[in-house]
């Protein structure tokens, strides 16, 4: 597909990276000539030095021809301008990043409307609901959800001395009876899609699929379920953590949030009145200890600054809170925050790209289904896709066991109506069905893809 990404930020880099990744041809637009030498040096794609909202740029970069037009530049205004118009020179779709919360909670519905705007995105709100979906269940390190929350996929980190070292799949299940599937296993930097006779180790981070009743089931029996977390003290008062904190005090959480801003201290004092707001700089031990640091569920470290991030994050881990979050951009880092031992790590960014490369991957001609959502887990070398059957598909009512599946491919849940199914070789897959589908090494397009 034709692509144009306006804005070469930091999100704007990471959509162009996966989608030229994904073989589309892309075309960036920015404002600075250095950026764009950067990026198409960088990348095989076009690049366009310009205003994204003067026309004759948009013409330049062929804007009738894209299938999909994203603008992420830092202006909610501009992005909402820029989308509505490219639509009107021919762009077929068009997607705006809006990070307002005033736009968020009033007027969006309104805006897509009149704008003819096909989706918009907030990468800020996406990094709060996934950080709150955390604080719900904190014995996992990442959670996805699919299907109308009714089908969950967790990460968890296996401790060195967990019960589960030494032992096999195919033991688990037989020990552990719950309605799960162990879908993906990530050791060091090698990540495995696993059949019954896999042996965990301790250390290991584990992929699994169920319903969220049946998570807590087993992780209770594992004896690793944590409890909800009700006390959270947030470092940085960003829109990310503007968001979080109206997430939690809606949730019936205690919130405390440090920042060292005066006047992002008093807007948040305003907007948020449940929320415990401190004016003061949160790299000083002294003052988060006199916070309670100590005693909190959670610390969630928001700052714009990932080092920063990272150092108050490895504090607080050494204070023993149960449950702290960092967000972390830039992936080098967040790798070496891993080895610091800071497991739980958000990226707005890469959560972001993985959204919109499956949009795009769902815009594509797809045969029997189509992409209703796309994650990366195991630091991206696994994808996890939910496929939403249609009445061409070909192997309809054919039990999984008959389809001849490629390799390193795993059908890890189907959802029929509201009911999620842990599958067994004799299930099958219907019309209107969501199936989730495991993917190492292999780019899948449409649900027919998983067949050799």
């Amino acid at each position: 597909m034709k692509i144009a990404v306006v804005g070469c930020g930091k999100i704007g880099t990471t959509l162009l990276s996966n989608l030229a990744n994904e073989g589309h041809d892309i075309v960036c637009i920015d404002s600075d000539s250095a950026v764009i030498e950067e990026i198409t040096n960088i990348y095989d794609v076009m690049g366009v030095c310009g205003n994204g909202a003067d026309s004759d740029v948009l013409s330049e970069a062929e804007i009738k021809k894209a299938d999909l037009l994203v603008s992420v530049t830092d202006s909610d205004e501009l992005n909402m301008l820029i989308c509505f118009i490219g639509k009107s020179m021919g762009a077929a779709h068009t997607i705006a990043r809006i990070r307002n919360p005033e736009y968020n909670d009033r007027s969006l519905g309104f805006l897509r409307q009149k704008l003819q705007l096909t989706d918009s995105i907030n990468p800020e709100f996406i990094a709060a609901r996934e950080i709150y979906n955390i604080l719900k269940f904190p014995s996992a390190v990442n959670i996805e959800t699919f299907s109308a929350r009714n089908f969950e996929m967790i990460e968890i980190k296996l401790k060195p001395d967990s019960q589960l070292d030494g032992m096999s799949i195919l033991d688990m299940r037989r020990k552990y009876q719950a309605k799960y599937l162990v879908c993906a296993v990530q050791r060091g930097d090698t990540a495995f899609i696993p059949d019954g006779r896999f042996v965990l180790r301790g250390g290991d981070k584990i992929g699994l699929t169920a319903s969220p009743a049946e998570i807590q089931k087993l992780l209770k029996m594992l004896g690793i379920l944590q409890k909800k977390a009700r006390s959270v003290l947030i470092l940085g008062a960003s829109t990310t953590a503007f968001y979080l904190s109206k997430l939690l005090l809606a949730g019936g959480n205690s919130v405390k949030i440090i920042e060292k801003d005066h006047d992002r201290c008093l807007a948040f004092s305003n907007r948020l009145p449940g929320a415990v707001v401190i004016c003061g700089d949160g790299a000083e031990q002294e003052l988060l200890i006199e916070e309670g640091i100590e005693s909190t569920d959670a610390f969630v470290s928001l700052t714009g600054m990932d080092e920063e991030n990272i150092l108050i994050s490895c504090f607080a881990a050494a204070q023993n809170v149960p449950t702290v979050i960092t967000k972390v951009n830039r992936p080098e880092l967040a790798s070496m925050a891993q080895k610091l031992g800071l497991d739980i790590i958000i990226s707005p960014k890469k959560s972001t790209g993985d959204i919109i490369t499956g949009y795009a991957r769902a815009l594509e001609n797809s045969l029997g289904s189509s992409v209703e959502t796309l994650y990366k887990l195991m630091d991206g070398s696994v994808e996890a896709l939910e496929f939403s059957v249609q009445e061409d598909f070909k192997y309809i009512n054919i039990p999984i066991k008959e389809m001849n599946l490629k390799s390193n491919i795993l059908i890890a849940g189907i959802i029929k109506g509201r009911i999620p199914i842990i599958p067994s070789g004799d299930d099958v897959i219907n019309a209107n069905d969501k199936v989730i589908v495991l993917a190492s090494e292999t780019r899948l397009q449409n649900l027919s893809d998983i067949i050799m």
